[in-house]
C-alpha cells in the first residue's frame, strides 16, 4: 500500500533524496521547503503525486495551516519526517544570543510545531508514525558545535518523552542519527560563528579530526534504510546511519557508565537514608 508522508525540509540533502525515494516507489509526498522552486523537478517528474508547499518551520501558525493543507489535499498523513534544520558551527563562547535562538527556533521549535500539528491527524486515523531526524551529535559531542549538540540532545528528550505518551493512540516515533554525511549540512546550509583567536586550536582539532572522508556517508545509501523504517510494522526509537555511529556511541556509554561507577558511592551518599 502506498503511503502518504509529510517531509519538512525537503529542498535539498536528506529531505529531497528521500523524498524522491518515496516517490519512485509509488508513495505521495508532501515536500514542505522555503523556497519551493527547488522542488520544480520533482513535481515535473511526478505530477499529482507531489504535494509542495513553501513554509518556515520557525512560524507555528504556518506550519499548521501546511499540515492542515495536506490533510485536505491527500486525506491522509501516515508519516511525518522532521527533517528541517541546520549546522551552527563555533564554540560556545563564540555564539552570540540570535545564532543561539536561531539554531533552537528551527531545530527544535520548528520540529515541535510541526509535531504538535500532526499529532491531532494522526490521532483522528488510529495511526501515524513521526520520524525526528537527530544525529549522532544528540548522543554525543563533538567540539565546535555545542549549540547544535544541545538542540539535538533536545529533540532526543523530547522525542523518548513522546513516544511513551502517544503509544497508545498507534502512533510510533522514531530518531534517526546519522553520523557524518556528504551532504552540504557542513557547507552552504551552516551558519559559522564570528571565530575568536583563543580557540583556533581547538578548530584545527576539529578540523583534523574532520580529514578522513572515510567518516562520511554516501546520502543516497540511506534511502533503503529509511524505507525499511517508514514500512516497519514496530520500528524502532533510534536508528543509527551509517557505521560510524554505533561503534562512536558504545565508545562513549562506556566511559560515562565507568565515570558514574567510580561516583557511585557519593551519589548513593546524597540520597540521605
Amino acid at each position: 500500500m502506498s503511503k502518504t508522508i509529510f517531509i519538512t525540509g525537503a529542498s535539498r540533502g536528506f529531505g529531497k533524496i528521500w523524498a524522491e525515494a518515496f516517490l519512485k516507489r509509488g508513495d505521495k509526498v508532501i515536500a514542505t521547503a522555503r523556497n519551493i522552486e527547488t522542488l520544480n523537478d520533482l513535481v515535473q517528474s511526478y505530477g499529482d503525486s507531489i504535494l509542495p508547499i513553501q513554509l518556515d518551520v520557525n512560524k507555528r501558525d504556518a506550519v499548521f495551516a501546511a499540515v492542515a493543507k495536506a490533510k485536505a489535499h491527500f486525506g491522509t498523513i501516515d508519516t511525518l519526517i522532521n527533517n528541517a534544520g541546520y549546522g551552527l558551527f563555533g564554540t560556545i563562547e563564540e555564539t552570540t544570543e540570535q545564532e543561539a535562538r536561531d539554531q533552537f527556533e528551527t531545530n527544535v521549535f520548528g520540529l515541535l510545531w510541526a509535531t504538535q500539528a500532526v499529532l491531532p491527524v494522526m490521532r483522528e486515523q488510529g495511526h501515524g508514525h513521526i520520524i525526528q531526524v537527530s544525529s549522532v551529535l544528540g548522543i554525543a559531542t563533538l567540539p565546535v558545535l555545542g549549540i547544535y549538540n544541545a538542540s539535538k540532545f533536545a529533540v532526543e528528550g523530547l522525542s523518548e518523552t513522546l513516544a511513551t505518551e502517544v503509544k497508545g493512540f498507534g502512533i510510533n516515533i522514531s530518531l534517526i542519527e546519522p553520523n557524518g554525511f556528504a551532504t552540504d549540512w557542513a557547507g552552504p546550509s551552516a551558519i559559522q560563528t564570528t571565530p575568536m583567536d583563543v580557540y583556533q586550536p581547538v578548530r584545527d582539532a576539529f578540523q583534523a579530526g574532520m580529514s578522513d572522508a572515510d567518516i562520511f556517508g554516501i546520502p543516497e545509501a540511506t534511502t533503503e534504510a529509511v524505507l525499511k523504517l517508514v514500512d516497519a510494522e514496530n520500528p524502532p526509537l533510534r536508528l543509527f546511519l551509517g557505521k560510524v555511529a554505533l561503534p562512536w556511541a558504545k565508545q562513549v556509554y562506556e566511559g560515562r557508565i565507568a565515570e558514574w561507577e567510580s561516583w557511585a558511592d557519593v551519589a548513593a551518599a546524597a540520597h540521605g537514608k
